[in-house]
Order: structure tokens, then sequence, then C-alpha cells
């Protein structure tokens, strides 16, 4: 019986956080147990002041064959208010991966089919090996992509959402591209991570938590006057914080803000 835990947590010194699917062995398909250790994590992460930017990866050939059968089989048997209850932690694991404060990263290779669509389009970023396979699978075995739906959608569109989830075809990393999933295809892509890394962490923190809760306000919200009163009251609260007058006068004295870590780094 493997006693490894299905999830592995990391932090390096420069405040990069790891979430590392860890059941290789079932194609890192996700159970109750899983879902419940990317929950725990997950709010353990995100009250911490020091994480800089957060990856979700997965160890083995796959990234994630989304739910696991036996876990599915065993729901059919359940009612149905037994199953609005376990499928209300997956929803509430999609939201908080969501909504996480820093800037999230998935990278992927192999498959990463139902379910696992939906921890990728909820995270900011997408690093792709270009064997990465995606696909919204949910139909074929009767089932909806009910949870994921919200988050599908808003990353590739509502069109093209609906086509791969009814005919469950098959997404290629670059076609993967192509719709919004995917943002870069690598064969190295522990590389490509450590490039977007660098990226993230010379930039100001307060920054890039604002940017994720700007975005999220312009994707959920109508362009009317509220949004508008929004957007300016933010810049405006945004220009008088510490960070900002600090990012500004290192640009105009050519030097290096607090925040900025230098990427000769290897920790990260």
């Amino acid at each position: 019986m493997n006693t490894q835990p299905t999830v592995l947590v990391s932090v390096s010194k420069t405040g990069v956080a790891t979430l590392t699917l860890n059941r290789a062995e079932k194609s890192n398909a996700f159970d109750p147990n899983m879902i419940t250790a990317l929950l725990t994590a997950l709010e353990q992460l995100k009250i911490r002041d020091n994480i800089r930017c957060l990856v979700l990866n997965a160890n083995g050939k796959h990234f994630s064959s989304g739910a696991d059968l036996n876990w599915m089989k065993s729901m059919a048997l359940k009612t149905e208010a037994e199953n609005k209850q376990d499928a209300a932690q997956l929803a509430a694991l999609l939201e908080r991966l969501y909504r996480f404060p820093a800037p999230t990263i998935a990278v992927v290779q192999g498959a990463a089919f139902g379910g696992a669509l939906g921890l990728i389009c909820c995270c900011n970023i997408t690093v792709a090996s270009p064997q990465a396979k995606f696909c919204l699978s949910e139909a074929k075995l009767g089932l909806v992509p009910a949870t994921i739906a919200p988050y599908v959608c808003r990353a590739m569109g509502v069109r093209q959402a609906q086509r791969y989830m009814l005919t469950t075809e098959l997404i290629t990393a670059t076609m993967a591209q192509t719709l919004g999933i995917v943002h870069f295809v690598n064969d190295d892509i522990a590389l490509q991570t450590q490039h977007i890394i660098n990226s993230l962490i010379n930039n100001s923190p307060n920054a890039l938590r604002t940017i994720k809760q700007l975005c999220q306000q312009c994707e959920n919200n109508p362009i009317d006057q509220t949004l508008i009163n929004y957007t300016s009251d933010l810049i405006a609260q945004i220009r008088c914080t510490p960070e900002a007058q600090e990012g500004i006068h290192a640009f105009f004295e050519q030097s290096q803000p607090s925040w900025s870590i230098r990427h000769d780094n290897k920790d990260h």
C-alpha cells in the first residue's frame, strides 16, 4: 500500500511555493484525499505573506488523468445529496486555486484530462511540454464537466469550450496554446518555468496580487460606472503605497527595489 502523501508541498527561500501531485502510479488521478490535501495546502499558503508565486506540477509521465474512476464508481452508488456534498469539495478547490492571491503557474506534461484541465484553467500561466495532451473527456462516461466549466469557459471562450466538451476530442499542446489554455510550449518545461518565476519575482508582490484581483473584476463584471469607479479608485490607492513609491524611485535612481531577487540565485 502506497503511504506517500498525495500532494507534496514545498516553499523555497525566495518564496516560490510548489504543489506537486504525487500519485504517479495512478497517473495522478485525483480523489477525495488529494482534493483535501490541495485544499489544505492552499489554505495554509495563502495566509503566508512571503509567497511570491505558486507552481502546480506533477510527478511521473502525466500531469493528471482527471478524477479517479474508482472514486467515480463509488459515488455512483451514493445519493444525490451525498454526491452534492462530495462535488462541493472539488468546486471549493477550484475556486481557492482561482483566487489564490499570488500568481499561479501550471506545469503540464503528458495527459491532462477532465478535471485536471479545470485545475490548469484556474492558474494564471500554463507551461506545457510538446507531448502534453488535453481532453474534456467527461461525456464519454456519461458525465458533464460541471464544476470546471466556469474556468474552462473563461480560459478558452464558451464557443470553443462547447466544442471540446461535446466532441471530447484530444487537444494537442500546440492547439491548447492557440486556444489560450497554454501560454508556453517548451521541451524544457523546468527551464521555461524558471524564466517565468524570474520575471514574477522581479515585480512588486503587492502589484501582482492587485493585478490578479483587477483582472478577475474585469472578467466578471460589465464595463459600467461601477467598474470604472473601481479602476480609478484602485490606481489612486496603489500610487500611494510604499511599494509603488519605492518602485518609481528605484526606476529613476537606476537601482533595484527591495522586492527584486537576483536571478543567479539557484534556489528559484
